[in-house]
């Protein structure tokens, strides 16, 4: 979900249609639209985008079950998040509400603070190497950097984290790797801190890099 790797954030715009605004079929809304930014890189949010209407507009799960003809533990479950709902299944319920729903994508520069960055930065640069071959070549030191990690690390979500590093170093999936060495979604950026890929970016160019993020 980020701007500089090519991934987007994602906006859900919930539209009160004029139609409805003018027969009074949805009252007490501050506002005729708003959005909600949703932070998961598979989309998770869609029960928070419903339950927010749902509050808004005074809806309760048994009237929107009757007014949909979806069954009423269907929606309790995509309300809690226990299961998710496609954008079509949302639009449908909101439709009901008197909201229509919009997908809009379009970058956004994540706010990270200067560690951030700079891991970023770095681990950007390393992943320019990395191939097959290069990982094959770098997997004696990665997974020695892993075992001395064992050793330090304590607590979540970096016990957590170190376990994830470990399985796609296991697999050897690389394209998994250069995900969290360019992500910029929260579960990327703290597995970062936990990174086993230390030692094999060149000073020279750790230095530059190093340089250019001040």
């Amino acid at each position: 979900m980020s701007d500089v790797c090519g991934n987007y954030w994602l906006f859900w715009t919930l539209v009160l249609p004029q139609c409805c605004q003018r027969s009074g079929l949805v009252r007490d809304l501050n506002r005729t639209w708003y959005s909600v930014l949703c932070y998961s890189s598979i989309m998770t949010g869609r029960g928070e985008v419903l339950r927010t209407v749902m509050s808004r507009t005074g809806t309760t799960q048994s009237g929107l079950s009757r007014i949909s003809g979806v069954r009423q533990p269907s929606i309790s479950q995509f309300v809690s998040g226990k299961v998710d709902l496609s954008d079509e299944q949302l639009d449908r319920l909101l439709s009901c509400m008197g909201f229509r729903l919009e997908v809009i994508r379009r970058p956004v520069e994540p706010d990270l603070n200067r560690s951030e960055r700079r891991s970023w930065e770095l681990h950007r640069r390393l992943s320019s190497h990395l191939t097959r071959s290069t990982f094959e070549k770098w997997r004696p030191t990665i997974e020695g950097n892993i075992k001395k990690f064992r050793g330090r690390v304590n607590g979540q979500p970096h016990t957590r984290n170190l376990r994830r590093w470990q399985g796609l170093v296991e697999t050897g999936d690389v394209l998994g790797i250069q995900r969290v060495l360019t992500g910029l979604d929260r579960e990327s950026i703290e597995m970062r801190e936990v990174s086993p890929m230390g030692g094999l970016l060149p000073q020279d160019e750790r230095a530059e890099v190093l340089a250019g993020v001040g």
